[in-house]
Parts: C-alpha cells; structure tokens; sequence
C-alpha cells in the first residue's frame, strides 16, 4: 500500500515543490549577485552615495528649506553659514540670491530624471535594433550597423550639441541627443551578444521546438544577453549626466532658472574668485553623483561576469 502511494504523492507534491524551487532559485541568484557586488568595496560605498543623491532627490520638496527659483535680492552671493554667511542658508545663495541647498536638491532631480529617460530612451530601441541586426544579418543587419558606424564617427559630445542646435535648446530635445548618442553602443553589444547566442545548442533546441522569431528574440537569446546591457546601461547613466551638464553649461540644455547642475556652473563661472562656493557645489554634487555611478557600475560588471567569478 505504501508503495502504491508513492507514485501519486510525488505527483501530487511535484508541482508544489516545483514552485517551491523556483522561488528559491530566484532568491539564491539574487544572493549570489548581492555577494558578487558586495565583494567591492568601492562598488558598496557608491552604491551607499547614490541612495543618498536619490533620497535627496525624491524628498527635495520636502528638504529644501526655500523654492529653488525665489530670490532674495537682499541676499546675493551670501556664503555658506560655516564660512560666515547666514544661518538660514547653509550652503549660501547664487549670483541673484538664490538658496543653493535647494537648487542643488532639485537639481539632482532634474540630472537623474535626464539620466534615466535617456538611458531607457537609448537602451530600448538599442536592444530592439541590435536583434533585428543579429536575427537578419545579411540586409537589414547590414543598414543597421552602417547606420550605427556613422553616428559613432562622430565625436558624442559634438553630436549632441549638434542635434540640440538644430532642435532648439531644452530639456526634452537634451534628452532625445543624448538618447541618440548613446543608442549605437546598446546596438553593436547587443548584436555581438545575440550573434553568439545564436549558435549555441538550447537556440537550435528551441527552433527546432517550433519556436517563432518573436520569441526566440526576446524570450530566448535576448535574457541571456542582458548582462552587459545592464553594465553599460549603469555607465550610460553616468555618462547622460555628463552630457547634459555638458550642455547645461553651453547654455543647450536645460534653460534657466531651471536648477540643473551644468546651468548652475555656466550661471556661476564670472565667480570663481569672488564666491567660489556657486562653482563648488555644483561641480562637487556632479563628481560625487558620477563616482558613485561608476563605482556602482564597476561592482555590477564583476557581479554578472562569469569570468571574474571564476577568478575569485
């Protein structure tokens, strides 16, 4: 009897241990990550910075002690309350009496939404693009890429100053340029990865299963090339930040009073000597901002490598 009762107990508990299973394959994959992150320190202590700058960004209206556009003209170029300013404005105001404590909080708003609609304005059609290049290699590959050669002839940084000329300075045509001259990169990595994948055996399986194209892009060969779309995704992010400071500065991007940290340095640059705080800050919130991208990048790019696994 006992015996007789196996067979229908496994079967009965097969599909419970098997959602069961998955969650804990899930979660030991996200251990593993964390793990694999964790082991760099720097990767940490970026990761920390950037909680800050995002907390700081989500709860701006909340700590910043003034409006980012009021101005005290009673209060012009007051400095920081350590270097003997007024209390009321810890990091003293800007050129017309503006707080820079809550210009620099909003502005971390405004340079990290920049950064990640770009980023995502960038990667997704990238990724698209890059598969179509690998699944249709002989014609529509071919336009693609040559495509993505000419916009890669060109240095980024003129580009974009290029593409917002011609669209008219803003925040929204800042955006669509450095989507633009970002887009290639996703592409090519994309199209090497999926090239690869398509050779292996599970991709052959799969056709040979009846699997249509859609999805054998993106279901199939498309998770296992996420990788190093995230990695270059994490460094794009630093890179679109630079960029619309870039332009911020240029006067290209977004317009005053609008309190972006490039604006803030191009508005600041005739007081570098006489308060040199409008220029610091700025120029410090963008470098810690960056760093601890990059930092952050770097811990994931020996997370999700396999060959720095095995090294460690």
């Amino acid at each position: 009897m006992a015996a007789d009762k196996l067979p229908s107990e496994r079967a009965a508990q097969g599909p419970l241990a098997a959602s069961e299973s998955a969650p804990a394959a899930r979660g030991s994959g996200w251990g593993e990550l964390w793990r694999g992150f964790a082991a760099n320190r720097g990767a940490v202590a970026g990761l920390v910075v950037f909680t800050g700058v995002v907390l700081a960004a989500l709860g701006a209206d909340v700590l910043a002690p003034h409006s980012p556009i009021e101005q005290y003209r009673d209060a012009m170029l007051v400095p920081p309350s350590w270097g003997g300013g007024a209390g009321h404005f810890w990091l003293g105001t800007d050129e017309i009496g503006r707080d820079m404590l809550s210009r620099l909080l909003h502005g971390a708003r405004l340079s990290l939404g920049i950064g990640l609609v770009s980023v995502l304005l960038s990667m997704v059609p990238g990724v698209v693009l890059g598969l179509l290049a690998a699944f249709f290699p002989r014609r529509l590959g071919v336009v693609i890429l040559r495509t993505m050669d000419v916009v890669l002839a060109l240095p980024s940084l003129l580009l974009a100053i290029a593409v917002v000329a011609v669209l008219g300075p803003g925040l929204v045509n800042t955006v669509l340029a450095i989507a633009l001259v970002s887009m290639p990169s996703y592409v090519r990595l994309v199209r090497a990865s999926a090239t690869v994948e398509l050779g292996k055996d599970y991709v052959v399986a799969s056709r040979m299963a009846g699997a249509g194209r859609l999805r054998l892009m993106f279901d199939t060969v498309l998770p296992n090339c996420m990788a190093p779309v995230i990695v270059t995704a994490t460094l794009g992010f630093s890179d679109a930040i630079l960029t619309a400071a870039a332009l911020g500065f240029l006067g290209l991007g977004a317009q005053p009073p609008m309190p972006e940290w490039g604006t803030m340095l191009a508005s600041a640059r005739d007081y570098i000597e006489r308060a040199n705080w409008v220029v610091t800050l700025p120029g410090l919130a963008i470098l810690c901002t960056v760093l601890s991208i990059n930092l952050m990048g770097d811990g994931l790019r020996d997370a999700l490598d396999p060959r720095l696994k095995r090294a460690l």
